[in-house]
């Protein structure tokens, strides 16, 4: 994370063959798969907002509308890695977390990004839900 934020929801990942590409090491874009996979990890067991209802039953979309990659060192089949995030933000209809991939000893990826709530009906933007607001407040404050 940056340097005055610190990850406060992780969790180990087991990197599978899946992940990689023909060299044995994580193809970039799997990185954004497995940072996808712990925010709905996230919305479900930290802000106890069920993500999949969120998305289908409140037709709600969480539209990525920033992501900075850092890429820092390869993760190779086989390896645990822990994946971390912490909310940088929070804004009428968007909020910002930051993310990273590590070891104990080695920073693989750090990203930023910046989610903003829509209408999945009208793909317009919608101010975030007052739940979903609530929770984001009560993470970054715990956190």
């Amino acid at each position: 994370m940056s340097n005055n934020l610190h990850p406060s929801f992780e969790r180990d990942v087991l990197i599978r063959f899946s992940h990689c590409d023909p060299a044995g090491i994580v193809f970039f874009p799997q990185y954004l798969v497995l940072f996808n996979q712990h925010v709905e990890d996230w919305f479900n067991q930290c802000l106890c907002m069920n993500y999949a209802k969120f998305i289908g039953q409140r037709r709600i979309g969480l539209l990525i509308v920033k992501l900075e990659c850092d890429f820092k060192a390869p993760s190779k089949m086989g390896e645990k890695v822990m994946l971390g995030l912490g909310v940088s933000e929070i804004g009428l209809n968007s909020f910002s977390l930051e993310m990273i991939c590590h070891t104990d000893n080695e920073l693989r990826v750090f990203a930023r990004k910046t989610l903003m709530t829509t209408s999945l009906d009208t793909n317009q933007s919608v101010p975030l839900p007052l739940d979903l607001q609530t929770q984001l407040q009560r993470f970054a404050m715990l956190n």
